[in-house]
């Protein structure tokens, strides 16, 4: 049984508990971005009902590591533009990347 969305909503709340996001000044209630990304989520969900159990896993995957890489990418650019240095986990990160480019 495929979730609907305001479930999904809902487990997104939860997960933010532990995990809050800075939604900042933007101009938009926090109810709404949640309700617009869990229908995207469910629609492209049912658009996979026809793939199989790994392919499904695989594209909720990759779909999945492109946003924390998006996420990752906008929160180093938001840091540098403030003129503030990134935590340990990222600036551990980006010392391996760097090597790997010396490499």
């Amino acid at each position: 049984m495929p979730i609907k969305p305001e479930d999904l909503a809902a487990l997104m709340r939860e997960v933010e508990q532990e995990d809050p996001i800075d939604f900042a000044d933007l101009p938009f209630p926090e109810d709404d971005l949640r309700a617009l990304v869990a229908n995207h989520l469910c629609e492209m969900a049912g658009a996979m009902e026809n793939f199989s159990t790994e392919d499904r896993l695989m594209t909720l995957l990759a779909v999945s590591a492109k946003l924390v890489l998006e996420n990752l990418v906008l929160h180093v650019q938001l840091l540098r533009r403030h003129g503030l240095p990134v935590g340990e986990d990222v600036d551990a990160l980006l010392s391996r990347l760097r090597k790997g480019d010396e490499g």
